[in-house]
């Protein structure tokens, strides 16, 4: 099998590709894509994604480009057959909340992220707004996690491969304890310890920038 190609950089949404690339024990090949420097906006890399956002993948022996993290990791579970869920109930919940990690999760603390440390003016207001609602959707994610092993159910999955950067992120780059949600600490601690998680949470490896 030819290697998946996978164009990436140093982020959660890079990471849940990383990590699903990782579970599945899939051959794949890093292309780092420095978007700190503009990398994504580059002519060859438009025409992977003309959204110009990490991750993509592209599958040579199927001739596919997969763009947007939750395509591909649906993608990857097929193509592979691990973490695929098995009946129709299950395929529904794992997309229900893939989706939900796509529409909720990911772009709050995505804004938090902006406004929080980016941001040259740090605006109380706009920092408060974001942080109000992602400890909502922790509240919500803690109250499915008391009923389940994890996201989707009780098996591991995508949807839990599709969140769990997210809430690394939000716990080692943004200070979002987990202290409130008990449910969703116990299942961040436990997807914490796999080690494909540890394998594609190190990829990309990047070089050392120099000091100016």
């Amino acid at each position: 099998m030819t290697p998946i190609q996978l164009y990436t950089y140093q982020t959660p949404n890079g990471h849940k590709a990383s990590i699903m690339l990782e579970e599945t024990g899939l051959a794949y090949d890093v292309h780092i894509v420095d978007i700190e420097t503009g990398e994504q906006r580059t002519p060859d890399f438009l025409a992977l994604n003309p959204n110009n956002k990490i991750p993509v993948i592209v599958d040579p022996d199927r001739d596919r480009t997969v763009v947007e993290s939750g395509a591909i990791l649906h993608y990857l579970a097929e193509r592979s057959g691990i973490l695929m869920p098995g009946s129709e109930a299950e395929r529904i919940q794992a997309l229900s909340w893939t989706l939900f990690q796509a529409a909720h999760v990911g772009p709050t603390l995505g804004q938090l992220w902006n406004y929080k440390i980016f941001a040259p003016e740090k605006i109380p207001y706009v920092i408060g707004r974001f942080e109000t609602e992602a400890s909502r959707i922790y509240r919500v994610l803690d109250g499915q996690l008391a009923l389940h092993a994890h996201i989707a159910g009780d098996a591991y999955g995508i949807a839990d491969v599709m969140t769990w950067p997210w809430i690394h992120a939000g716990l080692t780059k943004l200070g979002l304890a987990l202290d409130a949600t008990p449910a969703l600490a116990r299942w961040y601690m436990a997807v914490a310890a796999r080690p494909a998680v540890l394998r594609g949470l190190a990829v990309p490896r990047l070089p050392l920038r120099e000091s100016a």
